[in-house]
């Protein structure tokens, strides 16, 4: 796998940066560790300029090449999760209920290697323009950036981002042209009726009985009203009411993920459950409210600019280690927002086996650090020549 040297030389280093990352987790928009980490770093490599305070606790640096040219985006995300982490490594979080658990450490980290190795060598006529965001997992800090207008005022034209994808093979890179990453709605419904004693039924109204057959009807929304070949994923994933055993609850609540690509699908499965619901609720006498949230967008590659970024992966590490029509997946992210305003790709970079994301015993492996580091750099020197 051809790393560039300069960077292999740079693993102790940037496993020292990822490491401090890991110990010092911080969540959504508040990351003054993590973005004081990330500039105090960009002002040792030398990079000609640094804006922070975007979206809250965000960064955007430049480093400009040997000649005029155009503006390329890359992008890595900072936040962590609301885990308490189980790893036992020497590393672990040290900020208890928080953690890493999703690699933006290691994304912060090739990122930074990157950066190091541009600002030193420079072999590109444009500018590139680092994007360091917050709040990936929850608060939609890609909107935010591009709502403030990082685009426009630094005049990126382009934009790419990698994720790290635990149990793909070490090295090997998938992505997709077009959709490659679901949009994701959450629907929060809180269901009232009369309370009373579990003896006497016939004297209350339970909300349990119009619960259950709420969730049961909208499971009816991809097997009966969704085309089959549309990809739609309606999950309920929490349920809420009661308190005890001999008491029918005055109210509960239940809460759905709703994971779609086509904005005909979206707006057709928001429409029928809201109908359930509220058809449910009339038919079993008690009232509803329904908070439905519009989530981030799909993910959808440009397709010319998802081959060009499987070209220079195969550069790095090899034809059979690239996948590039990949397919899409439910799960959702962020830099949606970014490529909705700009053309540009996401890619996965396989860190081999261990613990999946989001899970406790997660962590990001060191060792593919500086393949994601070559890959922004050659993605940088291909797409911005040197006359």
């Amino acid at each position: 796998m051809p790393v560039i040297n300069r960077i292999a030389a740079l693993a102790p280093e940037m496993t020292e940066w990822r490491r401090y990352l890991h110990q010092h987790p911080e969540l959504e928009f508040d990351l003054p560790v993590t973005s004081g980490f990330v500039a105090d770093r960009l002002r040792e490599f030398g990079v000609d300029e640094i804006h922070e305070g975007i979206a809250t606790s965000g960064i955007v640096a430049l480093i400009k090449g040997r000649a005029p040219g155009p503006v390329i985006g890359l992008r890595a995300d900072m936040d962590a999760l609301p885990i308490d982490e189980v790893t036992g490594a020497e590393h672990a979080s040290l900020n208890p209920g928080k953690m890493h658990a999703c690699g933006h450490d290691g994304h912060t980290t090739m990122l930074l290697g990157a950066a190091k190795y541009l600002a030193e060598t420079r072999n590109f006529a444009g500018t590139v323009a680092l994007l360091f965001q917050p709040a990936e997992e929850d608060g939609g800090g890609g909107e935010v950036m591009v709502k403030e207008g990082v685009m426009d005022r630094f005049g990126i034209e382009q934009v790419y981002g990698i994720h790290n994808a635990p149990n793909v093979p070490f090295g090997h890179f998938h992505t997709t042209q077009g959709p490659l990453m679901a949009a994701v709605d959450t629907a929060w419904v809180t269901v009232r009726g009369k309370g009373g004693h579990g003896a006497t039924p016939h004297e209350c109204v339970d909300p349990i009985v119009a619960i259950t057959g709420m969730v049961g009807a909208l499971q009816t929304i991809v097997s009966r009203n969704a085309f089959a070949m549309d990809e739609l994923v309606i999950s309920v994933t929490q349920i809420h009411v009661g308190t005890a055993n001999n008491i029918i609850p005055e109210e509960g609540w239940f809460c759905a993920t709703i994971r779609s690509f086509h904005p005909e699908v979206r707006d057709l499965a928001e429409r029928r459950f809201r109908e359930i619901v509220e058809g449910h609720a009339a038919a079993y006498g008690v009232a509803v409210e329904i908070d439905y949230d519009r989530g981030y967008p799909p993910t959808v590659n440009d397709a010319s600019k998802a081959r060009f970024a499987a070209e220079v992966a195969r550069e790095i590490a090899g034809a059979d280690a690239v996948l590039d029509d990949a397919g899409r997946e439910m799960g959702a992210e962020d830099f949606s927002y970014m490529l909705e305003a700009r053309p540009g790709a996401y890619l996965f970079l396989g860190t081999g086996s261990g613990p999946g994301l989001h899970h406790p015993a997660y962590d990001f492996n060191d060792e593919i650090a500086p393949v994601g580091a070559s890959f922004f750099v050659r993605l940088v020197e291909r797409a911005l020549p040197v006359a």
